[in-house]
């Protein structure tokens, strides 16, 4: 297991994330996983014993229960917390409560202390700002995330899900109040949707921002299970929970160039799409879940295969973006400058 320093940081976390979402079934979540505190606790040992030390976990995921989940498994294990960075998130509604939901200071404020008793923690290593909460001022958000740092319980502030033009503005604004700045950005990356290569990840590393990929493996859809001759089983997350959106032909072409090099490789379709994601400039851990030992052993895998500069050509060729205004027009005038 590689480590690499979080952003522009002091911080060094594992080139691969756990993430927390199976953990729970509670509502919406039962769709993803709902593993309890047992098959929590293996998991969470065989985490450990891979030398994976980034754990991440989000207040709404099974509305709490995975929080709780994972803090009850470090205790059980006997893990030792200083050994582990953990991120967990704040915006989504938790309650019917009004104010239970969103990024003012009120609920930023009242989201940590509930986080920190469901984990049973006295403080979260990173905080993710879990997505655009549109009624409150960007200023609100930054002043009161640069707070809870002040307050000892969070250690480093990080966003999900923005557009980058907003992550600027927040940045902007902590820079000229000298507040806490974002240091990381958590975004849905993979070969079936590389979408933040167009502004997010350019943005990243002038910002030198920590980059955290989620849904590696596009919600399961490109672990290899599914191709076009593929019937709905209903045992697979992508059966019930069809998320995050895939142009599907596309990923069919893409599956087809993956399982092919993972036989060669002798390893997974999975593991050639994580291992691509990983080798991607600026990525700095990936973010890998289970519902089984199986598939968790599987993924941690992934970081034994290095693919030759002609497999990665062939692979991005297959899952490229298409050119979009004004990237083609930045690339074309930049041109008499790359010389």
């Amino acid at each position: 297991m590689k480590y690499n320093f979080f952003g522009n940081t002091g911080l060094l976390v594992s080139e691969l994330c756990f993430g927390t979402m199976t953990f729970g079934g509670k509502g919406m979540w039962e769709a993803i996983g709902k593993i309890q505190q047992a098959e929590v606790n293996d998991l969470m040992k065989t985490v450990i014993d891979s030398g994976i030390n980034f754990i991440d976990t989000a207040n709404v995921y099974s509305y709490g229960e995975s929080e709780t989940l994972l803090g009850q498994s470090i205790i059980d294990n006997g893990i030792n917390r200083h050994d582990l960075v953990i991120a967990t998130k704040v915006r989504g509604k938790m309650s019917e409560s009004k104010n239970n939901m969103g990024l003012s200071r009120y609920h930023i404020f009242q989201s940590v202390d509930e986080s920190l008793k469901r984990l049973q923690l006295d403080h979260i290593d990173i905080l993710y700002v879990h997505g655009v909460d549109p009624k409150t001022p960007v200023e609100e958000t930054m002043r009161a995330l640069n707070d809870i740092v002040l307050t000892g319980k969070v250690r480093y502030i990080s966003v999900c899900n923005w557009p980058a033009w907003m992550v600027m503005k927040a940045q902007g604004i902590a820079a000229l109040h000298g507040w806490n700045k974002f240091e990381g950005l958590q975004y849905y990356y993979s070969l079936a949707g590389r979408d933040i290569e167009r502004e997010v990840l350019p943005m990243a590393a002038d910002q030198k921002l920590a980059v955290m990929p989620w849904s590696p493996l596009a919600g399961g859809f490109l672990s290899g299970k599914y191709t076009r001759n593929s019937t709905k089983s209903g045992a697979n997350r992508r059966d019930n929970f069809d998320f995050p959106p895939v142009n599907k032909e596309k990923a069919y072409d893409i599956i087809d160039v993956i399982v092919e090099t993972g036989k060669s490789h002798n390893v997974s379709a999975a593991q050639i799409a994580l291992a691509w994601v990983r080798q991607q400039p600026g990525i700095t851990s990936t973010i890998i879940g289970a519902k089984t030992a199986d598939q968790l052993q599987d993924n941690i895998k992934s970081i034994e295969i290095t693919l030759s500069a002609d497999e990665l050509k062939r692979i991005d060729e297959v899952s490229a973006l298409s050119k979009e205004y004004p990237g083609w027009m930045v690339e074309r005038q930049s041109a008499d400058r790359e010389s």
